[in-house]
């Protein structure tokens, strides 16, 4: 399973029936200024990645060749492919690995999490959906495909392709569907897989006023320029000071607020006479949770999603991160530390 430490690098499979829009999608959050970005490809199938993006982020991308990746034996492809790309010299912010359009995300979310890579945790499972096209395609019978219980965030694409007046029936048909198989997935639109790269990884605040625009910010504004609708996400920020009590924190981290989609930060927390702190990383329903290097007695925590109730979401947050003096039930302690040896 992957080791996750307080470095670890998300790895965030792209997934998508052909012609769903994965590479148009990949192409859109690999422009976002300042990240660095790595990128695993099939050569298999159609592929169009922007070749001077990919060239910004990473020497080159790392190319599984052969077909699709669920496929790929145990020993070669893909770990090969997130070993070299968690590289510590390379200082990237993630991984993306776009699957060939027969990949099964079931089987690609398995191989992610069972990689025997350090440095690497899993990101989640960005499921394409072509909204014109998905009830002819993929999800043509009277079971929902499985598909759907694999991915943490289900991007309905091609919006832009169904009359405006029929859009939200189509989104609300297509959200129904996944949600008999899994309850839990972010489900969100999207015209030319214009997603917000924040839901998917920690980006770069913007350049400083004066500093010469790069070549990926310069497609940027061309990109905004064509005025397709954009997913944004929302963020909520909380500190605190001192420990706080690891029940309340595993409740949220289990339990986001409704729209939550990635939780990160630190936290401290007291036990047995011991301060110990901890990163941890939410995406979806996957906890992941790894010792801390630093030994300052702060916590912070951001949750990131679409749709958020921001006072709700302060409140949750502010509540779970309030400073504990009593002693901390061994309940809490135990929860805690069973999400830190399976993040192992």
């Amino acid at each position: 399973m992957c080791r996750v430490t307080a470095t670890t690098i998300p790895a965030i499979a792209l997934t998508g029936y052909l012609g769903a829009g994965k590479t148009t999608l990949l192409n859109h959050v690999l422009r976002q200024p300042g990240a660095r970005v790595g990128v695993i490809i099939n050569d298999f199938g159609e592929l169009n990645v922007d070749a001077a993006l990919v060239t910004g982020q990473v020497d080159e991308p790392a190319s599984i060749a052969g077909g699709c990746i669920c496929c790929l034996p145990d020993e070669g492809g893909l770990d090969d492919a997130l070993a070299r790309l968690a590289d510590p010299k390379l200082g990237l912010d993630a991984i993306i690995i776009e699957a060939s359009g027969l990949a099964d995300p079931i089987a690609v979310s398995r191989m992610i999490r069972f990689s025997g890579v350090e440095r690497v945790r899993p990101g989640g499972i960005v499921d394409v959906i072509d909204a014109a096209a998905h009830f002819d395609t993929v999800d043509d019978h009277a079971t929902p495909p499985a598909r759907y219980g694999a991915a943490t965030l289900v991007v309905v694409n091609k919006l832009d392709q169904i009359s405006e007046d029929a859009r939200d029936e189509t989104l609300g048909r297509i959200e129904k569907r996944v949600r008999e198989r899994n309850p839990d997935a972010h489900v969100v639109g999207a015209t030319a897989g214009r997603v917000d790269p924040a839901l998917l990884y920690d980006v770069s605040a913007s350049v400083d006023v004066g500093e010469q625009l790069s070549l990926r910010e310069l497609l940027v504004d061309t990109e905004d320029a064509h005025d397709h609708p954009h997913v944004h996400a929302d963020s909520v920020t909380v500190t605190s000071n001192g420990c706080v009590d690891p029940a309340a924190l595993i409740d949220l981290l289990e339990t986001p607020p409704p729209g939550v989609y990635r939780l990160k930060g630190t936290v401290a927390v007291r036990y047995r006479e011991r301060t110990r702190r901890y990163v941890v990383n939410v995406v979806g329903t996957s906890v992941h949770i790894a010792n801390a290097r630093s030994t300052a007695v702060a916590n912070g925590l951001v949750a990131i999603g679409t749709h958020l109730d921001v006072d709700d979401v302060r409140a949750r947050i502010t509540a779970a991160l309030a400073p504990h003096h009593g002693v901390v039930s061994a309940a809490g302690v135990r929860r805690l530390q069973r999400y830190r040896r399976l993040s192992v």
